[in-house]
Order: C-alpha cells, then structure tokens, then sequence
C-alpha cells in the first residue's frame, strides 16, 4: 500500500454504495488495485490483474450483495531460480512464484446480480454490475383497524 498520503491509500465511498472490504489470502497476498464508478444504469468495477488469466480469477457473490473477487496464479519462470540470490520478493504471497489476491466489495441493493458480466483484456478485469432502475413500490401500507384483535 505505496500510494496515498504517508503511505496510505485513501478510499473514499458514498454513503448510498455501503462500505468497501479489502482483504487478502495468506502471508503477503495483494490486493488488486480498482476503480469503481458508477452510472446511471451500472457499476463499473476495474481491476488491475496482471498475469492472471481468467482460469486463475474467480468473481463470486456472498451472502446475496456480497461481490467477491479472487486470484491465484503461478509463475512458472521462478522453478528455474531456486540457486539465485533475492533481494527484493513484494508479488508473490510466501511461496516462490505464487501470487494470490482477494477483493470483498458490498454492493448497493439496487443492483441485479443475476446479470454481473466479467471481461479479462490486457490484464484488466472489468466488471459491469447492472443497476435495477424500476421505481421500488411504496412502502406505504395501510393497516385496517378492527375492534377485536
């Protein structure tokens, strides 16, 4: 987490799109960095993956609005490096040439997560989370009063 201000990165989200969960897997993982903006027909998630192909990524939905982005990737060029000397090993997670990262994201209730489209292109995932755009009925009832209960 190099960016930002001292060091630290800065997330501000609106209050209406609920709050961001960064997290990730073992020893070291990363967390890929993304962009999510938001129009008015969907929610636009970019992530910055590269080296993973899109059989190494798995995107998820948890608890019903829950969207969980994973990765887990190999480089098999560090098989060959067993005899050389490190200096500096920030990618991977602990284990030589194995890279992993994972993303929590709650989404706002006016999304429809049946239609959640992913695209892989030049180590780019782009996700395209659909908004329902039908007005919501009044949650206006009326209660008829008896004289029994």
């Amino acid at each position: 987490m190099g960016d930002g201000i001292f060091g630290r990165r800065l997330f501000w989200s609106p209050p209406v799109l609920g709050e961001l969960y960064m997290s990730g897997t073992g020893t070291g993982s990363s967390t890929a960095l993304m962009d999510w903006v938001e129009s008015p027909t969907a929610h636009i998630f970019k992530l910055n993956v590269p080296g993973y192909g899109k059989e190494d990524i798995k995107v998820q939905i948890e608890d019903g609005n829950i969207l969980h982005i994973k990765g887990e990737g190999k480089d098999e060029s560090y098989a060959n490096a067993k005899d050389s000397v490190w200096h500096v090993a920030e990618r991977g997670t602990g284990k030589l040439g194995e890279f992993k990262f994972s993303r929590h994201i709650e989404l706002p209730p006016n999304v429809k997560v049946e239609q959640i489209k992913a695209h892989l292109e030049n180590g780019v995932l782009k996700l395209l989370v659909p908004k329902d755009t039908t007005p919501n009925p009044s949650k206006l009832r009326n209660i008829n009063i008896t004289s029994r209960l």
